[in-house]
């Protein structure tokens, strides 16, 4: 059996210690997700978002499930202005087409810290259709994240889904 010496021990605790330090980051960085969107905690996107579940629980909570779509959007700008949220509600989403502008009548519900699409539903289940709405949204308005919500559910976070938009997001710019 190889014997060593007090520094080399000392830099194989040091060394042990670095790696498991390193490993415990990587491990909190890897378990931070939002429905399987790594989340950066430090992204100020990740904190609006965050604002915004915040603000959708407390509606969710005093409401609860059954009302129609228009009652919860109305509650949750009051509770986004309480926590001094810049959006604006019902934004017109023009499709561009071959060069050309047409307004088609699509509207976002919320477009929050100019970063974040809101969708609202009040549905017995959310169907494929609602999230690839929210996916065309995100790619219209070159918008990096989007939060596709479902009031009608017994507890919010069952009908949360987080979508994000990885073609647009590096390069995206607030119009």
């Amino acid at each position: 059996m190889r014997t060593r010496n007090p520094g080399e021990v000392a830099e194989n605790v040091t060394a042990e210690s670095d790696w498991e330090e390193k490993s415990r980051q990587s491990t909190r960085r890897a378990s931070c997700t939002l429905w399987g969107m790594p989340l950066d905690l430090e992204d100020p996107i990740t904190k609006i978002t965050e604002t915004i579940i915040g603000a959708a629980i407390d509606v969710h909570r005093e409401l609860g499930p059954g009302l129609l779509e228009s009652a919860y959007q109305a509650c949750l700008a009051y509770e986004l202005m309480q926590r001094n949220m810049t959006f604006a509600r019902q934004v017109p989403l023009p499709v561009k087409y071959r060069d050309v502008r047409l307004d088609c009548g699509y509207r976002l519900d919320f477009l929050v810290e100019d970063r974040v699409i809101v969708e609202i539903k009040s549905v017995d289940v959310l169907a494929p259709i609602h999230r690839a709405q929210v996916i065309t949204y995100l790619k219209l308005l070159k918008c990096p994240v989007g939060l596709l919500m479902n009031f009608n559910v017994t507890a919010l976070r069952q009908g949360l889904r987080g979508l994000e938009n990885r073609a647009n997001a590096p390069e995206y710019r607030p119009t």
